[in-house]
Order: C-alpha cells, then structure tokens, then sequence
C-alpha cells in the first residue's frame, strides 16, 4: 500500500487539479490590466479613422498612417523586450512601458494636425510593443512552469476583448463626445495600473549575466519585421503601383533571412533564439500562432465591414452587433486552460478550428437581409472556439522551456501572431476589394464579394489544422512542466 504522504504527492502531480496562487492571480489580473488599454486603443482607433481624417482634413491615404505606424513601431519594439527583460527584469520594464504608452496617450489626445498624431502614435506603438510580450514573460515565470494553460488564459483576456469592446466604446465615445476621448480614455486607466503595477507585483531579478543588447540581430530584425508588416498593409492599397508592395516585402524577406544566417552562427545571444525552433512542440505552435492569427485577425476585419457596407448599419450598432462573439469568447474563457493542462494542446485546437470553419459558414452565405439571430448565434460559437485556438497554442510553445528561454519564446509568439494577423487582414482585404472591382457597385455584388472573403476564412482555419496536428497531446503534458519546473527548483537549491 502507498503511504499517506505518497498518496498526496501523487495527487498534487496531476495536472490541472492544483488551484492557482492567489498572489500569482492578483498579479496576473493587474498586467493583464494595464495590458488591456493598449489593446483597446489600436481597435477603437481603427472605428474612428473616418472621424479623424474628416476632423483634421486628411486624405484616407494619410490617416491610415495613424494605424500602420502604430503596427510599424510594435514591430521595433517587440524585438527588444527579451533582451530588456533579461537585462533589466520584467516588472522594471512593464512599468516603463506603460509609461511609455501613457505619454503617448497624452500626446495622442491633444494631436493638432496628422502630422503630428502619427509621431504620438508612434511612440505608443513603442510602449505596446513592449508591454505584451513583458506581461506574457512576467506571467510564466511567476507560474514556475505550472498551470500554464489557465496562466494563458488570463494572458489571452486583452487579445480575445479588445477586438470585441473596442468597436463598441470607441464608436460610443466618438459618436456622443469626441475622437479625443478614445485617447483620454487611456490615461486613468494607465495610471491605475501604473500604481498597481508598482505596489503589487513582486520585483523579479534580472540575469546576472548583463549582456549586451545584440545591435546587430535587432538592426536586422526590426526592420524586417516593419518592412514586411508595410508591405502587407499595402497589399490592399497597391493598384497600379505593385512596388510600393513587392519592394518592402521583398526587402523584409532579405533582412529576414540575413537575420536567420546570423543568428544560427554567432556565439552571443542572439536578440531572438531561434534554435527554440528545434523543439518540435515550439515550431509547431508558432506554425499554428501564425495561421491562427489569421484566422483570428482576419475575419475580425471582415465582420464590421459587412455590417456596414451590406447591412448599411452605423458604426455604434456595428459595435453592439458583434458583442455575441465576446460573450462566446467569455463563456469558454474560464474553463479551456485547466483542459490544456488536462489533456493537452492538439484536441482542443483541431476541434476549435473545425468549429470557428462551420461557424463562419453562415456568414460565407449571408445576404442583405439573413436574420441577425442566425449570424448573431454563428458568432457566439465562433467566439466560444477562438479560446480554444489561442490559450492552448500559447500553451505549447512555452511546454517544457526553461526560465532563460521564456523571453524568447514570448518574442517570437508576439511577432507571428502579429504578422500571421497582418497576412490574414491584408488578404482577405486584397479579395474584398478585387471582388467589389469586378461587378457593377451594387448590393448584390457586395454580398458576393464578403461571402467570398468569408470562404477565404474558412480556408486559412483548414490550414492551420495541418501544423496544429503536431501540437502536444494527452494528459502528460502539463506534467512534464511541472516535474520539470521542481526539478529545477530543486536543483537550484
């Protein structure tokens, strides 16, 4: 017979059944807190251009710069929140992104001209672009390996909500008070969880290895990455002119792949490891992030158009009608980490995709006048499936790393899911517009063009299940973690 002690040993490994620190959950909710408003801002930013271009008498060419190089400074920036972490610990550099991101607020809100909206969006870009990847670092290493899906979770909370309640505050705000107020909005809500921030969550060490920042890989992949999220943001706008396309892109494929020559053979450590990329678990997850921010990204660009340009509805009624999706996400929200953790990565995210497919499907054959109830009820399923494909993805890619890795792995999870979402949203804008081009402006032809955008949709979620099949499976998974992570803490003491 087992002894008392042996009995409640072996209860404690099994995965999913031990309760999460409530120290570690109150930090959790306070960065995703502060998290949240940068999220927010970039989806009410995107209701208001029309309201900003009228009100600062802009071309739509030139407002759309308020969007693109917020895009282009994440992309800077999210490069060099690994190596700060690990230089300067991660609740030092949570913090000075928020103030980061607080400033540019600020500055945001009281914006003369586009000029100089786009320079303050640009520094808030800097300060998202850091704080995303520190609060997915900070998270998993205050997990200590455990409970990593429900961790996720919590992480998934502020990219699942602000797609959803960003349309609906941002055209509420904009429509009763003022453009400014999508900025206004941002700095109580900073300042709060500056102040949390830095009363609450508990200060980390920093490496005692202080390496130097690798110049040489962030001058090579930064640009790359701004180059390639510009060329896809002109996918759509190219016309006549394919080189204001091909030209970035293919200038991001080269320093792309400069990037990846030096990184596998210099002997420091390198702004972004890609030998991470060997572990099967971890290329598979990021193959699967990418396709899933397409899945994810895209069609949320598609939804409001639809009911603005078929349906002829107003931008605070656009907002209102997609709350069904938020409400399908919140309803999983709660249970889908503790399942990763259960019985791994691979069933959830097969299943989830095969759901968000026939989800969309109503909407692939959706016309002037399908019944609201019908497309509101695809999307609250839809929404109840998206959980299943972020939480345990980001599950996987961080299954088994060590706490040197981590910030790595939270680089390159940020930059896919943000280019994969950038492909998706160029692409299907790109089928959008060619299909409006090719009939006569009309209803009908609307419809035809977003039930193809749609199909397209449904497509990129079938694709992703290739890669998703090599994602961890069965319930061992978070017990590797944990055994792991205790074995290092054992050996640490």
């Amino acid at each position: 017979m087992m002894s008392s002690s042996a009995v409640r040993n072996n209860r404690a490994v099994k995965p999913g059944k031990e309760k999460l620190d409530p120290k570690m959950l109150q930090t959790a909710l306070i960065l995703v807190f502060g998290a949240l408003a940068s999220q927010l801002d970039s989806t009410m930013v995107n209701v208001g251009l029309q309201t900003l271009g009228a009100e600062l008498h802009s071309t739509v060419s030139a407002i759309q710069w308020v969007v693109t190089g917020y895009i282009l400074a994440m992309g800077l920036a999210v490069p060099v929140s690994g190596w700060a972490v690990r230089r300067f610990g991660g609740k030092n550099v949570y913090l000075f992104s928020l103030v980061v991101f607080l400033a540019g607020s600020a500055l945001c809100s009281v914006a003369w001209n586009t000029g100089s909206l786009i320079a303050f969006r640009l520094l808030q870009g800097i300060g998202g672009g850091l704080l995303i990847p520190t609060m997915q670092t900070v998270l998993v290493h205050t997990a200590g390996g455990r409970n990593l899906g429900r961790i996720m979770s919590i992480i998934g909370i502020p990219a699942l909500l602000g797609p959803i309640l960003g349309p609906v505050l941002g055209g509420a705000m904009i429509h009763s008070l003022s453009w400014r107020w999508i900025f206004y909005v941002n700095i109580p809500v900073t300042l709060a969880a500056l102040i949390l921030a830095w009363r609450i969550i508990p200060r980390d060490e920093a490496s005692p290895n202080k390496e130097r920042l690798d110049l040489t890989g962030l001058l090579l992949l930064s640009p790359a990455f701004a180059a390639l999220i510009y060329g896809i943001s002109r996918i759509s706008e190219a016309g006549d002119s394919p080189a204001s396309t091909f030209a970035p892109l293919l200038l991001g494929v080269l320093l792309m792949a400069a990037f990846i020559f030096y990184a596998l053979r210099t002997k420091k450590s390198p702004v972004l490891d890609l030998r991470l990329f060997r572990i099967p678990s971890f290329l598979a997850s990021n193959a699967t992030l990418f396709l899933g921010g397409m899945v994810m990204t895209g069609t949320l660009l598609l939804l409001p158009l639809y009911y603005q340009q078929v349906r002829g509805e107003s931008v605070l009624i656009t907002g209102l009608l997609l709350i069904p999706q938020g409400l399908g996400m919140l309803a999983t929200r709660s249970w889908i980490g503790g399942l990763t953790d259960r019985i791994g990565s691979r069933p959830i995210v097969l299943v989830s995709l095969l759901i968000t497919a026939l989800s969309t499907v109503p909407f692939a054959f959706a016309g002037a006048a399908t019944s609201h109830i019908v497309l509101g009820a695809a999307q609250f399923v839809r929404g109840a499936a998206l959980n299943g494909l972020l939480i345990p993805i980001m599950t996987s890619a961080y299954n088994g790393l060590s706490k040197e890795q981590v910030p790595h792995a939270s680089t390159s999870t940020r930059i896919l899911q943000t280019v994969g979402g950038a492909f998706g949203s160029a692409i299907l804008a790109t089928v959008l517009d060619h299909q409006m081009k090719t009939g006569t402006p009309s209803i009908q032809t609307a419809v035809h063009a977003f039930d193809t955008a749609f199909w397209w949709s449904i497509g990129f979620a079938l694709v992703a299940m290739v890669p998703a099949l090599w994602l961890p499976g069965g319930s061992r998974t978070g017990s590797r973690a944990k055994a792991k992570s205790e074995a290092e803490v054992k050996t640490r003491a």
